[in-house]
């Protein structure tokens, strides 16, 4: 049984999901995953959080590695294990802004992980909450914000959002036929509708110029989650 790794909440989950094209994704497969699709569509999501009261191994604080933001692109994965279907993500890359994060993910466990520097805010008013995140890339500030109703609703099974969501594994390449699987653990997250939203991403410089003209539409969908704890269980190996 895996031990868990990590423990913290994530809070404020905004997504901004893209159509993108499998000859894109389909190179930064991990050994033994192939595509996840929703009606016939490869998602890639944009995502923005807070990480609060992160603690490794059960107990463990981490002094000034407590809370801090994140900013990923991800896309959707399956694998087919001897108890059926593991439903997953894969992270293209994570932004944080502790250099100790991205040194232990990077060194580790393989995950692409950039340090920059990152900032947030939320307002919460009577009717609607305001969140946003910022990250500098070439001394130029990048933000994917939302205003969104304070009134949430539970997660609707077999709808968009459980499928960005729902994705409760992670699979990291770690070369030709060897892949990292761990579980991340937490309930279904509420969904809470957006009534505005601004992305400004430099994809090209983040991801390359393959995943650009993807972006340079706008999103296919845009929501925001409360979030919850989470639980990062330890990762085994997959080999060939």
């Amino acid at each position: 049984m895996a031990t868990t790794f990590l423990t913290a909440e994530w809070r404020n989950l905004i997504f901004a999901n893209y159509v993108l094209d499998r000859r894109v994704l389909d190179p930064l497969l991990p050994y033994g995953t192939e595509l996840d699709e929703f009606n016939g569509i490869c998602y890639g999501s944009l995502v923005g959080f807070y990480f609060q009261n992160v603690k490794l191994f059960g107990n463990v604080s981490v002094p000034f590695h407590r809370q801090f933001e994140e900013f990923n692109l991800r896309f959707y994965v399956r694998r087919k294990s001897p108890t059926g279907w593991k439903r997953g993500v894969v992270f293209v890359k994570e932004l944080v802004p502790k250099f100790a994060i991205s040194l232990v993910a990077n060194t580790l466990y393989g995950e692409p992980y950039e340090t920059h520097p990152m900032r947030h805010r939320w307002d919460i008013q009577e009717k609607v909450q305001y969140i946003d995140y910022e990250w500098e890339v070439d001394s130029n500030w990048n933000h994917i914000r939302v205003s969104a109703d304070r009134t949430g609703h539970p997660l609707v099974p077999e709808s968009e959002e459980a499928f960005i969501t729902e994705h409760y594994w992670g699979y990291t390449k770690r070369g030709n036929g060897r892949t990292s699987e761990y579980e991340v653990v937490h309930p279904p997250w509420n969904i809470y509708p957006v009534k505005t939203y601004d992305v400004r991403c430099d994809v090209a410089t983040l991801y390359g110029a393959d995943f650009a003209p993807f972006f340079d539409h706008p999103p296919a969908s845009v929501f925001l989650a409360d979030g919850s704890a989470v639980e990062v269980k330890s990762g085994e190996a997959i080999d060939r």
